[in-house]
């Protein structure tokens, strides 16, 4: 039977994962996340976030962050508003002194290296760039910062995170947005380890989270002392000081936090960072040895070393990769369309520590049921 409509087929049930969320951003919520959002709504959502619930609410997610990646008693963790996104403006303001470099493999980390090439109290940056699919290594140049990506959620590829040799007093800025809670890390080779919680954390975006190094705090004190003007909502160093006292400078979503701090409790409770990297190593194992062995599809990242244990992408050869997408839509298996702007024949899927294992593998199996029907 040739496939005519996305709507034709339907699954069978047993094929279908337990839960069809495979999003890269967004992703998928645990129900028990919404089962503590609405627990919390006495006490926390509607109130003040200057007075204790919240504050300790804020409180506890910092010293849970601190556990899950063992970070040095002298780092902090650093709130502020706006998503990641926000946050490259505010390391343009108070993270980087004159010039920076930056490693480009993908969509986001060009984002980053495009906002400091457009301030006008920084140098022009320099900028590595390697092809989507691929990762540039950095280079050591005249700069007093090196702006990583640990994981290209648009191409899904992951960059190893290894501080330059003699990088002076440049400081190491590691965007994180799609990686942390699911690749592992060194602290010892990073100054400033950001991101925003909507995908291994399975919360909202909207709010940004910085794990300072004391040299990162160390530059934020400094900048925020010259006579550099900043918006204030872009001032890290206020960022720093409300952080300390388990606040931000203005309203969060404190629905945020509340999913934040159970998806924490959830990581701890099963054995941290080692189970998180478990899961998303055998989600990404699976999702990988299927596509080499597919006669339709192939990984896109060719480079073993390089292929993200979180968000996978697969090329796919003969067969409409967005028909793929719309059959399993019609399913109930959602978001697993390529980034927008890739414009490859592929499918995206994210194996965030929230994604199950087994749905991974289920999901694998309903691919080949469509294609399949589409022959």
């Amino acid at each position: 039977m040739v496939l005519q409509s996305p709507l034709q087929l339907t699954l069978p049930s047993s094929m279908v994962p337990t839960d069809g969320r495979f999003g890269s951003g967004p992703s998928k919520v645990r129900h028990e996340q919404l089962e503590a959002l609405m627990s919390a709504g006495k006490h926390v959502l509607g109130t003040s976030h200057r007075q204790a619930p919240v504050k300790q609410l804020l409180g506890s997610v910092q010293d849970q962050l601190r556990t899950l990646f063992s970070l040095p008693t002298d780092w902090e963790v650093v709130f502020g508003n706006g998503g990641a996104s926000m946050f490259w403006d505010a390391a343009s303001f108070g993270l980087i002194t004159a010039r920076s470099e930056h490693v480009v493999f993908g969509e986001f980390s060009s984002k980053f290296a495009d906002v400091t090439r457009s301030a006008p109290h920084l140098q022009d940056p320099v900028v590595i760039e390697a092809p989507p699919g691929t990762v540039a290594e950095p280079q050591l140049a005249d700069v007093d910062a090196y702006c990583f990506t640990h994981n290209e959620t648009s191409t899904g590829a992951a960059m190893p995170l290894v501080r330059p040799s003699s990088p002076g007093d440049a400081l190491v800025i590691v965007d994180a947005t799609s990686a942390a809670g699911g690749i592992a890390w060194d602290t010892s080779q990073v100054d400033v380890y950001y991101f925003s919680p909507q995908k291994g954390f399975g919360s909202e975006g909207g709010t940004w989270i910085a794990l300072c190094s004391p040299r990162a705090v160390e530059r934020i004190n400094s900048i925020a002392q010259s006579n550099r003007w900043c918006p204030t909502s872009l001032n890290l160093a206020v960022a720093l000081e409300n952080s300390r006292a388990q606040q931000t400078f203005n309203t969060p979503s404190l629905s945020t936090f509340v999913l934040l701090d159970n998806q924490l409790q959830w990581m701890l409770n099963n054995g941290g960072m080692d189970w998180c990297l478990q899961r998303t190593k055998e989600s990404s194992e699976y999702l990988y040895n299927w596509a080499t062995h597919s006669s339709f599809a192939a990984p896109f990242v060719h480079n073993p070393v390089f292929r993200s244990p979180v968000v996978g992408t697969i090329d796919v050869d003969g067969f409409d990769a967005s028909v793929i997408s719309a059959v399993l839509r019609s399913n109930g298996i959602v978001d697993t369309e390529p980034y927008r702007k890739l414009g490859r024949n592929q499918l995206r899927i994210s194996m965030f520590p929230s994604v199950e294992p087994s749905d991974v593998q289920l999901l694998t199996h309903c691919i080949d049921y469509i294609v399949e029907h589409m022959s």
